[in-house]
């Protein structure tokens, strides 16, 4: 158990922090389950732009990892252009 002031502050803002962070992930993975799910080029195209927005804010914030946003992009894009 923390004794000190500074340390018992530091569990209420990691404790904060992880829950925030946790949200926006989740929200994210849903968006691009969301995306992989659609087959209307129109709509993918207009999601893709939303979903790749969010990926870049997490990978800003260190949520997620700089190459990890980059891969889903890529892989998204493709999946995009497939669609007929």
């Amino acid at each position: 158990m923390a004794h000190h002031q500074s340390a018992k502050k530091r569990i209420r803002q990691t404790e904060t922090k992880r829950l925030h962070n946790k949200y926006y992930a989740r929200t994210t993975r849903n968006a691009v389950r969301d995306l992989r799910d659609t087959t209307n080029k129109a709509e993918a195209e207009e999601m893709l732009k939303k979903v790749a927005a969010m990926l870049d804010k997490l990978a800003k914030k260190n949520i997620i990892h700089d190459n990890k946003a980059a891969n889903l992009k890529s892989s998204l894009t493709k999946h995009v252009n497939q669609l007929a």
